[in-house]
C-alpha cells in the first residue's frame, strides 16, 4: 500500500542564485517541479509581477508562494517601508494566484514595524486573504555570543500567527528540534522550506540529506497527517561549478522529497544516497 501527498513540490527561486528568476522557471520545469516560489530582491525580474506572469505560463508553472523582500540586501526593494513591502508582496501573490506569501520575523531595531507585527501581520490576512506564513529564523551569533536580531523572536512558536513556515536549515542554525517546533506549531505549519544544515552558525541550505536535520522524518510526518501544504526546495547552489552541478542537485533535491512524499506503510523506506542512486533504509533513522 503506498500512500501519495498531495503537497506540490515547488523550487524556490533564490535557489539558482546568483542567476536570476527566468533560469529558474526553466530549471523548475526541465527538472519537473510543480511549481516555484518566488523570492522577490535585487533581480529586477522578481519584482515585476508581469514579467513573472509572463514566465509562469510559458513554463506552465504556477506561483506557489512569494517571499517578501526582508533580507539585509532588499531592505530598499520596492520600498524602505517594511509594511509597504509586504503589502506589495500580499498583491504580488493575488495576482500571481499564489496563496502564502513567506515573511521574516522583523529585525529588532524596525521597532515600529516589530511592535505592531503580529497584530498587523493578522489584519494584513484579514483584508487580503493571503496566509502570511512568518519563518522561523535563528539568533545571530559573534565571537561566541548570541545576538537578538530579530522581534518578537527569530522562533515563532510562542506568538500568535495563524499560519507558519518551517525552515530546516534555520533550524540547524538555532539548533532547535525541527519535529518539536513542527507539532508546537501544529495546524499553523502552513508552509515548508525543504533544505538540510548541519549545525553550522551559517545559513547553509544545503541539499537535504547531507546534514543532520531531520529531513526524511518531518515528510514522512506531514504525510502521515494528509498535510498539504506547499513543499518547496530553498538550497543554496551558489558554489556549484558548472549549471550542469546545480542541475544535479536541484534534481537530487527533488527525488529526496518525491521519494519521501510517497511513503510505503512499512518498516522500510527509502534514500537518495551520495552517488545519487536510492537506497533502501529502515524507518526511524531520521534522514
Amino acid at each position: 500500500m503506498l500512500r501519495i501527498s498531495a503537497a506540490p513540490v515547488g523550487l524556490s527561486t533564490a535557489s539558482v542564485f546568483p542567476q536570476g528568476v527566468g533560469t529558474a522557471f526553466e530549471m523548475a520545469h526541465a527538472l519537473g517541479y510543480d511549481g516555484v516560489e518566488l523570492m522577490v530582491w535585487t533581480d529586477p525580474v522578481s519584482q515585476d509581477v508581469d514579467a513573472v506572469k509572463v514566465l509562469a505560463r510559458r513554463h506552465r508553472l504556477p506561483v506557489l508562494s512569494v517571499h517578501a523582500p526582508c533580507l539585509l540586501i532588499t531592505q530598499r526593494v520596492w520600498s524602505p517601508d517594511p509594511w509597504e513591502r509586504l503589502s506589495r508582496a500580499t498583491d504580488a501573490a493575488r495576482r500571481l494566484g499564489a496563496p502564502v506569501v513567506v515573511v521574516h520575523p522583523p529585525f529588532r531595531w524596525q521597532r515600529d514595524y516589530a511592535r505592531g507585527f503580529v497584530d498587523g501581520v493578522a489584519e494584513l490576512e484579514k483584508e487580503t486573504g493571503v496566509a502570511i506564513a512568518v519563518e522561523n529564523m535563528y539568533p545571530w551569533r559573534a565571537a561566541g555570543r548570541e545576538i537578538p536580531a530579530y522581534a518578537p523572536d527569530w522562533d515563532p512558536t510562542d506568538e500568535s500567527y495563524a499560519h507558519n513556515t518551517l525552515d530546516l536549515s534555520h533550524t540547524a542554525v538555532s539548533g532547535s528540534d525541527a519535529l518539536a517546533m513542527a507539532d508546537a506549531l501544529g495546524d499553523r505549519l502552513a508552509h515548508l522550506h525543504l533544505a538540510d544544515g548541519t549545525g553550522s552558525p551559517r545559513d547553509e541550505h544545503l541539499v537535504p540529506g547531507r546534514g543532520n536535520q531531520p529531513c526524511t522524518a518531518m515528510l514522512d510526518r506531514l504525510v502521515r497527517n494528509g498535510w498539504s501544504g506547499s513543499i518547496i526546495v530553498e538550497v543554496s547552489t551558489r558554489r556549484t561549478r558548472s549549471q550542469d552541478e546545480r542541475e544535479t542537485d536541484l534534481a537530487e533535491a527533488l527525488a529526496f522529497a518525491r521519494l519521501h512524499l510517497a511513503a510505503a506503510v512499512s518498516d522500510t523506506a527509502f534514500a537518495v544516497g551520495p552517488d545519487g542512486t536510492v537506497e533502501q533504509v529502515l524507518r526511524g533513522s531520521g534522514r
